[in-house]
């Protein structure tokens, strides 16, 4: 018998195809590169100049989408059951999602990005101050609200759907409100081995352009070491054996604690930079950019440079864009793996606001200074370094803006290049976990020898992109697939859209729906005595869980015989950890869950002190439904009073199902086993 450590998750429909594919790649890559790379390329001049519109008008809509959905109504939905808690503190889930998003774009793109589009802007004389002024809004609007609005866009959808419906946290889950339980077979297959590719490629080029960056700093610090392909690839072997360590420890002690380590160092490096450069200038530029920015941000969303047709807006805007679509699956699906528990407003401001506000102060401390020291400082020579290798931009510009302090210029440099490698372990760690997830149809517990795979297998890729010199040719490819991608999202926002509309109707039903108060129905004329008691009562545990074994257990008994007379299938469960008993009903798509479960608080302030011996908590019998915690105690209800008000919840759920629009494909209960298991745990 095989060791348990060694069993499988994968789901080989998705697996096999997503290996082929990528084995196919790379051997055909390594035969002829200059084919690949010509074939690539000329995909992409199609793709841009016939479907950049399609482009832009994705990133757009993403944008308003998430935005719309936030600030309405809806913005106060849970990514998950009503009574979910976030799993992790705003600054570690803001340190992951960062990390894992475009945390080496930055360090790759700070300086280099704002001086090409300063020495060469799109329209416009190079090299003055209007130019400078251009190269910095251009840098705002290329990794602002529109690189986080994809990403937000993809995370948000996975996230409603899998913790708010049970359904897989796996990409083919975005399809489900137009292709049903369809999902689960061929097309939903073909959805996740095409999100595997765009994963797998889109990290293996943007980790052999970090390993680039790594080798150049290596070589700027000590000049003996050479920039050539054998030290990259020792390089990746080296950091993919961080990245499996990584994986091995997990999301929470690996992923987790090396993104807290990059935000520690990018933090230092920002404060470092703001405070040896020009202060007052940066803060001026920073104000003035974002007034800038947010002032022409339709115009430039918009604008496809129809009428003068250059090469600039395909080889920055839609290139850019268009790398983020592909990457889209890789960064949603690991933020909503992190971001259970939030609310969509929530979601959305942590993941668009914040974010894009560091960005614009990082290309304003950077990018300025670096304009700074080209335009006031005599430091013009800083353009040819960038335009000669984008790698060296940022070590080129410590030399200059420390030329009186060259200790600190090596130490700098050195740190610079730790957070490289932090940032590219985090990469392939989340990556891997990712793609793991992907392959193994949604699943979060998987074997650690499948993310070791997968961890490896991006090593090796991005290791045979280099030696070939297919870096490119894949790059292409990567970009390239976003377009089918794009149209996956738009079928998603749609799917979201409707799903919200169906919740928000079943939020609406329930409430208008008119029902008996939940106490005091058979009560008689002293109620009011019996019910200032409970408002004063505060039980032990012992009694709660009394209440909750006999006379809740006892209730619940009763309605399961009645319905069985009527010929409908239910069950009654009793746990004794935690300790709850359950009334299920199933029966021809009705699925309908009336729980009560213990659950213990802090004696309140007004409370009698607790005798010697006493316990300082009190517990209550609370109710939750599939949805969530109802947040009200039954403790101490009369069995009548207590079939009531399952009754009322019973009813209420049926009204709903009986007006919910026809014309709507799935059902906002057909896939709660996750939500069941969910419900089971104790609020923390």
């Amino acid at each position: 018998m095989s060791s348990p450590r060694w069993h499988s998750a994968l789901l080989l429909p998705v697996f096999i195809p997503a290996v082929a594919v990528i084995f196919l790649l790379v051997v055909g890559t390594l035969a002829n590169p200059n084919l690949a790379e010509s074939l690539f390329a000329a995909v992409l001049n199609k793709i841009t100049s016939d479907f950049g519109w399609f482009y832009m008008l994705v990133v757009a809509l993403s944008l308003m989408f998430i935005v719309v959905v936030a600030m309405s109504k809806w913005g106060k939905i849970k990514l998950g059951p009503d009574h979910a808690d976030a799993e992790y503190s705003f600054l570690t889930w803001f340190a992951m999602l960062f990390s894992a998003g475009y945390g080496i774009a930055l360090l790759f793109f700070g300086v280099s990005e704002p001086v090409l589009h300063y020495s060469s802007p799109p329209v416009g004389t190079g090299e003055t101050i209007n130019a400078a002024k251009m190269a910095m809004q251009i840098s705002y609007f290329h990794w602002g609200f529109h690189i986080w609005a994809i990403y937000g866009l993809v995370g948000l959808v996975l996230a409603y759907f899998s913790f708010r419906h049970g359904l897989p946290l796996s990409m083919r889950s975005t399809l489900y409100p137009l292709i049903g339980e369809k999902v689960h077979g061929p097309m939903g297959h073909a959805v996740d081995t095409f999100a595997i590719l765009g994963t797998m490629f889109g990290i293996a080029t943007t980790l052999g352009l970090s390993v680039i960056q790594i080798n150049t700093g290596l070589n700027y610090l000590w000049p003996t070491i050479p920039i050539d392909s054998v030290i990259q690839v020792i390089v990746i072997f080296v950091i993919t054996l961080l990245a499996i360590a990584s994986v091995v420890a997990g999301l929470d002690k690996g992923v987790k604690r090396l993104s807290v380590l990059n935000m520690t160092l990018v933090v230092f490096l920002l404060l470092f930079v703001f405070a040896m450069g020009p202060t007052v200038h940066i803060l001026e530029t920073f104000l003035q950019n974002t007034g800038s920015y947010l002032n022409t941000i339709v115009e430039r969303t918009f604008n496809l440079q129809a009428y003068t047709r250059s090469d600039w807006i395909g080889n920055w805007t839609l290139f850019i864009f268009g790398w983020t679509i592909a990457w889209a699956p890789f960064v949603g699906l690991f933020i909503a793996k992190i971001s259970r528990g939030r609310t969509i407003r929530q979601f959305v401001f942590g993941v668009m606001l914040v974010p894009t506000i560091f960005t614009f102060f990082w290309f304003s401390v950077f990018g300025d200074t670096a304009l700074n020291l080209i335009m006031n400082e005599g430091y013009a020579v800083l353009i040819q370094d960038v335009q000669t290798d984008q790698a060296i931009a940022l070590f080129k510009m410590y030399e200059y803006l420390l030329a009186d302090h060259p200790l600190l210029i090596s130490v700098i440099s050195f740190i610079t290049v730790i957070l490289i490698i932090t940032f590219f372990v985090t990469s392939s760690d989340s990556g891997s976990l990712v793609i793991d997830s992907l392959a193994s149809g949604g699943k979060a517990n998987t074997p650690v020898w499948q993310r070791v795979f997968w961890a490896s297998s991006e090593g090796v890729v991005a290791s045979v992109l280099l030696l070939a010199g297919g870096l490119g040719a894949l790059q292409t490819a990567a970009i390239a697939s976003a377009l089918p991608f794009s149209i996956i999202m738009i079928i998603a926002a749609v799917g979201m859209w409707r799903a919200l509309v169906i919740e928000g109707h079943q939020h609406s039903s329930l409430k208008s729906h008119t029902q008996m108060h939940r106490r005091g129905v058979h009560a008689g004329a002293n109620y009011w005595k019996k019910r200032l008691a409970c408002i004063l009562d505060f039980p032990t545990k012992e009694q709660a869980k009394d209440f909750i074994e006999n006379t809740a257990k006892e209730c619940l008994q009763q309605v399961k015989h009645e319905l069985s007379i009527k010929k409908w299938t239910s069950e009654v469960y009793l746990e004794d950890e935690p300790t709850r008993v359950t009334l299920v009903v199933d029966r021809n798509g009705i699925d309908f869950s009336y729980e009560i479960r213990l659950r213990g608080y802090v004696r309140p302030e007004y409370a009698l002190a607790p005798r010697q011996g006493q316990e300082s908590e009190y517990f209550r019998a609370e109710v939750f439904l599939l949805q969530g915690g109802q947040s009200y105690d039954v403790y101490g209800f009369e069995p009548a009073d207590l079939i009531n008000d399952v009754l009322n919840q019973f009813e209420n759920y049926l009204h709903f199902r009986h007006n919910s629009p026809a014309s709507l494909p799935w059902d906002m209960t057909e896939h709660d086993d996750e939500l069941k298991s969910e419900a089971a745990k104790p609020k923390t």
